[in-house]
């Protein structure tokens, strides 16, 4: 990670500048940036979050400054051990105003009330961040056992196990809903679908539960065939989620672009994260209709090594990279022209 911190105009003749680059041009989105303000700067939400959220994103925040980016931090600190949504409705509100954020990961206490909802997932569901996009690709010097990896999985981002819908019908008897909607559905594939065609490529894989659950994964299959009809020249297959992680740490070649509900795609994104060397060196992205917020992809506090700087800041470093990309700053030397 030298190369990454020591600025980028230094970065361009550096050994190790295709680890920028991995993030660089990553997607081209359908989502268009906020405009630039006077001077070509931008204004970026920033929510450190808990555990190792701060440290990593101060490493950011020194990269930019010594890297003279044209981007403008509104900090804004959001307590996980707040039952109210105050914190949360403000950062919120600094993102609409922003149009774009980079974070850390918000605790969710287990030991808080039922009726505490994750503010994680409080932050997509009112910004409508419905697809988050994790590309999973294995790294120059990274030691892994598979080699060549180069996965992008596409997650439902708002609905799905994570709808926090439960309540105890009975004493002893939790019923927890699973919402699936065709709406949302045939949202999703479309975006995974434009994307593969947008970035060359040949195969989409639905992944699902839908021999058991019928009608909800049966519905989000439904609609994954349904819009892959739309796309001839791009192949389309399913597999069991279930046999998917089997293939995954068996064969992960096999796979290019990856489509699923929530649940699924966070148990796929750890799995891939696992692959190309673990949880610190894969960034993620969360977009919407209207805006777009970039984090490290399996969202992890990391509270055990919080506050030693021992942490990997390679994932958020490519996280603030990929946003780099989204506000139109595609190469170092853009950077360079704006210092």
């Amino acid at each position: 990670m030298v190369a990454i911190c020591c600025g980028l105009d230094k970065l361009q003749n550096h050994q190790c500048w295709p680890l920028c680059c991995f993030a660089i041009n990553v997607l081209t989105l359908m989502l268009q940036p906020p405009p630039a303000k006077y001077g070509g700067r931008h204004t970026v939400t920033l929510i450190p979050g808990d555990g190792i959220g701060p440290e990593l994103l101060g490493h950011v925040r020194e990269v930019f400054r010594f890297s003279c980016v044209p981007v403008d931090f509104e900090v804004v600190n959001v307590n996980s051990a707040l039952e109210t949504e105050v914190d949360i409705n403000n950062a919120i509100t600094a993102i609409r105003r922003n149009g774009v954020a980079l974070k850390g990961n918000i605790e969710t206490k287990h030991t808080m009330p039922p009726s505490v909802k994750s503010r994680n997932n409080v932050l997509r569901t009112s910004l409508d961040l419905y697809a988050n996009v994790m590309h999973c690709q294995s790294l120059p010097g990274v030691q892994t056992r598979h080699k060549n990896i180069d996965i992008m999985i596409i997650r439902e981002n708002t609905e799905g196990e994570y709808s926090s819908l439960e309540h105890e019908s009975v004493s002893g008897v939790v019923e927890s809903l699973k919402i699936i909607t065709r709406n949302n559905s045939l949202r999703i594939a479309d975006y995974a679908f434009r994307l593969a065609r947008e970035k060359g490529r040949r195969r989409v894989t639905a992944v699902h539960k839908a021999n058991i659950m019928k009608l909800g994964d049966g519905l989000f299959l439904q609609c994954c065939r349904e819009v892959a009809s739309g796309y001839p020249d791009i192949t389309f297959d399913s597999m069991i989620v279930d046999n998917t992680t089997m293939q995954l740490v068996s064969k992960p070649q096999q796979f290019d672009v990856m489509v699923m509900p929530n649940l699924y795609g966070n148990v796929v994104s750890n799995v891939c994260a696992g692959l190309v060397g673990g949880p610190g060196l894969v960034p993620g992205a969360n977009y919407g209709r209207d805006y777009a917020v970039f984090e490290t992809a399996t969202r992890n506090t990391g509270k055990s090594i919080a506050d030693r700087n021992i942490a990997n800041p390679t994932a958020m470093l490519l996280a603030s990279c990929m946003m780099l990309d989204h506000l139109n700053f595609c190469s170092p030397l853009d950077l360079k022209l704006l210092c």
